[in-house]
């Protein structure tokens, strides 16, 4: 109860500050007029950047032991997506990622959710490199930075959670938490998860070319927000994107709200208000992001209707 509670506060807050910088009738004349062109190339680049995402937890999985075809895992993707529509987040998606690997492989429970979150620390690692080098490319040109303390949190947390996850000398400690674990009933879960991580300590190689293959996926997924601002009249190049885009992949992780409603849009009126963009076409550039997303998750729904046909 107190997390909805939370989650509506945060909503009507974020609201509450996009109605305060906006007007509807302006916004609304912006986005009927937004170009269909750079808009498909925006759905384009996300949809596919799922292929190579895919290939990515394909790797992880079969390192542990898991093997599954590249578009089974294309699919769950997609059904992935479906399902962060209407919960929190990317969490929503991770969730439904490992609930259907799970009920494909029975015992399979640590080695998913813990590639699954392996994807994450990689994801947010690489977008910690893309913030840093769009700050760097930014410094002297643009006025953003305010957003570096919430780059360091994050840089502070990633750092905190890669010692935690892959440092030997905190087994005692960890250890030490095991009591508290057993009467919430998590400690079961939570070390087989904390194993399956942990045990990539030894496949370096592997984590690396992940990363590497990240950082670029990451970096392309950038250019799709550009494209829904151009889409729109944002005159940007795609340098302050650099900036923003790694930010706002790492403030959506956090589930402040169900598929970010009203906190993505209010970042981008906050942000690209910053570097002189008006607030309803800064607005319209989330909106039509937030299109994307919508459209990202189509196959997946269609894919779940179809399941629940055959069972039918």
């Amino acid at each position: 109860m107190k997390r909805v509670a939370a989650t509506l506060v945060v909503t009507g807050l974020c609201t509450a500050y996009i109605l305060w910088k906006i007007d509807l009738g302006t916004t609304g004349h912006v986005l009927a007029h937004a170009s269909v062109g750079w808009f498909l190339l925006s759905l384009a680049i996300m949809a596919g950047s799922v292929w190579p995402m895919a290939w990515r937890w394909q790797r992880l999985l079969a390192a542990r032991g898991v093997h599954d075809p590249l578009a089974r895992l294309v699919r769950t993707y997609f059904v992935g997506y479906a399902a962060g529509q209407v919960l929190p987040t990317s969490l929503g998606g991770d969730a439904s990622r490992i609930y259907e690997t799970v009920r494909r492989h029975e015992g399979a429970g640590g080695a998913a959710a813990g590639t699954v979150l392996l994807e994450r620390a990689l994801g947010g690692v690489a977008t910690l490199v893309l913030a840093a080098i769009g700050f760097a490319l930014a410094v002297g040109r643009y006025d953003v930075g305010g957003y570096l303390w919430v780059e360091l949190g994050f840089v502070v947390a990633a750092a905190l959670a890669g010692i935690v996850l892959f440092s030997t000398r905190l087994h005692p400690l960890l250890q030490a938490a095991r009591p508290l674990l057993r009467v919430l009933r998590v400690e079961r879960p939570l070390r087989e998860v904390y194993l399956a991580v942990h045990s990539f300590r030894s496949d370096v190689p592997l984590l690396l070319a992940m990363f590497a293959l990240t950082l670029v996926v990451q970096a392309v997924r950038v250019l799709a927000i550009w494209c829904a601002g151009k889409a729109v009249g944002v005159d940007l190049s795609p340098r302050p994107y650099y900036v923003m885009g790694p930010l706002l992949f790492l403030v959506m992780l956090v589930p402040f709200t169900v598929n970010g409603l009203a906190v993505r849009e209010s970042f981008f009126v906050s942000f690209l208000g910053a570097l002189g963009v008006g607030s309803d076409r800064a607005f319209a550039t989330g909106f039509l992001f937030f299109v994307v997303t919508i459209a990202l998750a189509l196959p997946g729904v269609a894919i779940l209707v179809r399941a629940g046909v055959r069972r039918r």
